[in-house]
């Protein structure tokens, strides 16, 4: 597909990219209503699903961030603005995220797939949509992608598209650039309470054996994901882990209608992070590349608080 010329620009201070990436959690207040049904696992765990209906025929399944959740601003944003336009809204709480640590000892990771294709079965089973469109915001955006992908021309018919919002396509590189200095606020509000959660992991699985003198070192996601995001879901190392939980490999077998946004200053992301050149050879991968946005940001002027800028682009995606 030929990429989309993008006509979001930004002025002052949203040129900066980490003024894009903080001023919707720090400056927004948006605000959903939900109702929350928990959901067992076939594996004796649990999900909470967060879910805001108009009573539409037409449903948007979302997953949050990292550590992110239905309390999000970015996700309260959207599903309050999909709902206005008459779109119900499903929320994916992942394992742990929805305010009770989940009675597993393995969580979630940015490649696992499983409890979204449990979820849309759920769904199908259970309610009378027409049509399921999936989006992922950050770490979400990763795993839909990827499922897509994963699925080939097997997905769910009910899935007309796949959304996705600032991923990173490539872990090992979006891990690397998270590492460096200049994002050392964002690492360590990540690794707060990733490392918190691991730690009450410790203590409930005594078997696993946890180094919890190292998880309470960890600086960066290299050293948190060896130390227990690897050997939760059985990977050999995080360096196995990044390899086959990104989505990039995967992104040339989607066979859906798919939109990507991001940000060339996303201070989250590597540029192997952009899949250029997937998306001008894809038949169904559509790649709209801003130059400045920030990490989920996407607001254009201190001005105009309310222009809702990517939820629009979400809009007419879903309707295109």
């Amino acid at each position: 597909m030929p990429l989309i010329h993008s006509s979001f620009s930004a002025k002052f201070p949203f040129t900066s990219k980490h003024f894009s990436t903080m001023y919707r959690t720090v400056f927004t207040r948006p605000t959903a209503q939900f109702i929350r049904r928990r959901i067992e696992t076939p594996d004796g765990d649990f999900l909470d699903l967060d879910f805001s209906s108009c009573h539409s025929k037409n449903a948007v399944l979302m997953i949050h961030g990292l550590e992110g959740s239905s309390d999000s601003k970015y996700v309260l944003a959207t599903t309050s603005f999909l709902s206005s336009n008459n779109y119900d809204v499903i929320v994916i709480n992942l394992r742990g995220c929805s305010g009770e640590l989940n009675k597993k000892f393995k969580a979630y990771h940015t490649g696992e797939t499983g409890d979204l294709h449990f979820v849309l079965d759920f769904l199908t089973q259970n309610y009378d949509y027409a049509t399921i469109s999936l989006l992922g915001f950050s770490l979400g955006g990763n795993v839909v992608l990827k499922y897509a992908g994963e699925q080939k021309g097997n997905l769910n018919p009910l899935v007309d598209k796949i959304i996705s919002i600032s991923p990173p396509c490539d872990l090992k590189g979006a891990s690397m650039v998270l590492s460096k200095k200049s994002n050392i606020i964002y690492m360590k509000r990540f690794l707060k309470t990733l490392v918190s959660k691991a730690l009450q992991k410790a203590v409930m699985f005594p078997e696993q054996e946890l180094d919890t003198e190292k998880l309470v070192k960890a600086a960066n996601f290299a050293d948190f994901d060896s130390l227990f995001t690897a050997p939760s879901f059985g990977f050999k190392d995080e360096e196995d882990y990044w390899g086959k939980a990104s989505c990039k490999p995967f992104l040339k077998d989607i066979q859906v209608k798919s939109y990507l946004l991001t940000a060339k200053n996303d201070p989250f992301l590597s540029e192997s992070c952009f899949p250029v050149e997937i998306a001008k050879k894809s038949n169904y991968l559509h790649l709209e590349l801003t130059e400045k946005g920030g990490h989920i940001g996407f607001v254009k002027s201190i001005t105009k608080r309310n222009d809702q800028w990517f939820e629009k682009k979400i809009l007419n995606y879903l309707k295109d």
